[in-house]
């Protein structure tokens, strides 16, 4: 069981505000004042500082709150599967647009099959919302297709994937198309911001010293299914993984734009709280629903 007073530096670093942090606790603003002051004294260090008014972590707070918050969401775990009378899990974890919606769905049958009494949350966000839910410890693990800073989070590698262009079958080119920058005079259709295939797609292009701002037309669409239709209905290209488009592929109702400089394959990742006393529970189930 973790201090009580861990509650407390945790609240006050939600808020950055003394106040709101008792009022959240339903206790004094002394007492988050005296709870603060046990943890700094107990571990000679402080924890927060103030810029103007503005409070603050001091290096030595964000290494104590990134230690403490993975304590706290493994300790909540441990607390609710002590709680179980019978041999139950929840699963809360949460996948990016592509692997929510054409890789994970034909895997819950597996993972019911080995949980047979599970109760699993499954959030399907962008790369940007599901670590901040991840961080927050809303969700115990996500599974991502983008780039996330791998220094800050404990994975594993879940599968890789073909990322392709795609237009419909009889899309009229302005002109031949060999690479990338070729694209441009094209209406291209693209993720929203915080997206994984948009980010991996713009790294393509900085590759190449390009921008989006330097297409002729960029749609920005937030729903894999709508990029679909715009693409079959001539609106514009996109760039996607290969799984959320087989069907059509394979249909004749698209086709694929071969770019010699788009890096192709790109891997998947299953990722989790840095130091999670969980760690090997997650590289086990990675691989029971590979």
């Amino acid at each position: 069981m973790l201090d009580f007073r861990i509650d407390t530096f945790l609240s006050v670093v939600k808020w950055m505000n003394f106040t709101k942090a008792a009022e959240e606790l339903c206790i004094t603003q002394p007492a988050v004042s005296q709870h603060i002051k046990y943890l700094e004294t107990a571990y000679q260090t402080k924890f927060f500082s103030y810029e103007g008014k503005k409070l603050r972590l001091t290096k030595a707070g964000q290494v104590f709150y990134e230690t403490v918050s993975v304590m706290q969401q493994d300790a909540q775990r441990l607390k609710e599967m002590m709680h179980q009378t019978q041999p139950t899990t929840h699963l809360k974890f949460g996948a990016t647009l592509t692997i929510g919606e054409y890789i994970l769905p034909q895997k819950i049958e597996q993972l019911l099959k080995n949980y047979p009494n599970a109760k699993i949350t499954m959030l399907v966000e962008n790369t940007t919302m599901l670590l901040e839910k991840l961080t927050q410890g809303a969700l115990d693990f996500v599974v991502l297709e983008g780039n996330f800073p791998k220094q800050e989070y404990d994975y594993t590698k879940y599968s890789q994937e073909k990322y392709i262009c795609v237009a419909s079958a009889n899309y009229p080119f302005q002109r031949p198309i060999q690479k990338i920058e070729d694209l441009i005079v094209e209406p291209l259709i693209v993720r929203e911001k915080g997206s994984g295939t948009r980010d991996i797609f713009e790294r393509n292009l900085a590759n190449d010293n390009l921008q989006l701002k330097d297409f002729k037309q960029v749609l920005e669409v937030g729903n894999i299914q709508a990029i679909k239709q715009l693409v079959q209905q001539q609106v514009g290209l996109t760039t996607i993984y290969e799984v959320a488009v087989r069907e059509e592929l394979a249909s004749g109702n698209m086709q694929v734009v071969p770019l010699n400089d788009l890096k192709e394959m790109h891997d998947f990742y299953l990722v989790w709280r840095k130091n999670s006393v969980f760690s090997e529970d997650y590289r086990k189930l990675a691989e029971m629903i590979r």
